[in-house]
């Protein structure tokens, strides 16, 4: 078996379409020399939260698993294989796995008999799983298991790699805009929550817009850097106490412009404006202050010409301003900020599907709120 036949590699490395789809190419690959191979997914985890969540999948039999994460020491056996970095073959699923939580339910019930698992690592960290699974009894030979390691060691390249490219954005980003924050009441806190806000939204409703755990993971991911912008508003205005006056306003408003210019020049600077997850990243700093009824700024856009990404991370931010002190306000309940949110959706600035996300996981919010308090 070669890995370069039929420019599999070139294709894979191809950097201006989804990890998704480069996965599902890679698939394709796989088939016509294992045709055993009905499902490949990566679960990725995110150390902070001790989460292991649905990244990316290619799934050709049985019905795919999205939206899902759980701890991952709550699972001893695959906490130990992350620990270990051996891998693991389960000849007979039916036999080994049993239904006690909602992923070993999912597992028995596509009819899956046998699975091969490897984790992976960037920078000698644990970043994940790759998971392999056949309707196949015994599917995972030696020589299979081999190959497969081949196959598996490329998909960590290429998340790794993009992983790279995505945190060096991040970095650079972050860099400047840890300028604005030190000077505004945006604390770490606040990007942290509204992060997290966001992804609980991107969850609920990616079903129902036929998006992918890969699009949940951006939002996640550039959600903080929505107000990146303010690096470039004056002190004066940044910083006033009270009530700005129409000048300072506009003044204020242009920090969306701003952060768009600087995103557009670091994207730039990385050569990675093609990148499909970039334009994730500039909808969110460009359009994260319109509304549905077009009285948002600065484009005054409505409905469907927001990007759901901005729509979603406008909701999050909105929610925890409510819910946060300010020095002109004081902390609102939870309670109160979702009557606001839905007082927007029923004026026509806010979308209903988002805001509905967030009061459906209340109970997760205020775990978020709790967690990541202000200092």
């Amino acid at each position: 078996m070669s890995l370069t036949h039929n420019t599999v590699i070139p294709r894979f490395f191809e950097s201006d379409s989804s990890l998704n789809d480069r996965l599902s190419i890679l698939h394709d690959r796989i088939l016509a020399a294992i045709p055993a191979v009905d499902r490949i997914a990566v679960a990725i985890y995110e150390a902070s939260e001790d989460k292991l969540k649905t990244f990316i999948n290619s799934t050709r039999k049985g019905e795919a698993i999205n939206s899902y994460d759980f701890k991952l020491s709550d699972s001893p056996s695959l906490h130990k294989l992350a620990m270990s970095g051996e891998p693991r073959v389960i000849n007979e699923i039916q036999e080994i796995i049993k239904s006690n939580s909602l992923h070993s339910s999912w597992l028995l019930k596509q009819g899956y008999r046998s699975s091969f698992t490897l984790p992976i690592y960037d920078n000698g960290g644990f970043i994940g799983f790759v998971f392999y699974d056949s309707m196949d009894q015994s599917a995972f030979s030696q020589e299979i298991q081999r190959d497969l390691s081949l196959y598996s060691s490329l998909i960590n390249m290429s998340i790794s790699s993009e992983f790279a490219a995505v945190r060096s954005i991040v970095a650079s980003a972050k860099i400047a805009s840890d300028f604005a924050h030190l000077r505004d009441f945006e604390t770490g806190s606040h990007l942290g929550r509204m992060a997290r806000y966001s992804r609980v939204i991107a969850k609920s409703i990616a079903p129902a817009y036929h998006l992918n755990d890969e699009f949940v993971e951006h939002v996640l991911l550039f959600a903080p850097l929505h107000d990146i912008g303010k690096i470039g508003i004056p002190d004066s205005v940044l910083l006033k106490q009270g009530k700005l006056d129409a000048g300072e306003r506009k003044i204020m408003e242009s920090h969306v412009v701003k952060g768009y210019e600087i995103v557009k020049k670091i994207l730039g600077d990385f050569a990675l404006e093609h990148l499909p997850d970039s334009k994730i990243m500039i909808n969110i700093v460009k359009f994260h202050h319109e509304f549905l009824d077009g009285s948002g700024y600065p484009h005054g856009l409505t409905g469907d010409q927001i990007p759901l990404e901005a729509k979603i991370v406008t909701v999050a931010d909105i929610f925890d301003a409510l819910t946060s002190k300010r020095p002109y306000k004081r902390v609102w309940t939870t309670h109160e900020a979702f009557d606001e949110l839905n007082r927007m959706v029923v004026a026509g600035q806010l979308d209903a599907d988002c805001v509905a996300a967030l009061e459906l996981n209340t109970e997760e919010i205020d775990s978020i709120r709790e967690r990541y308090q202000d200092a």
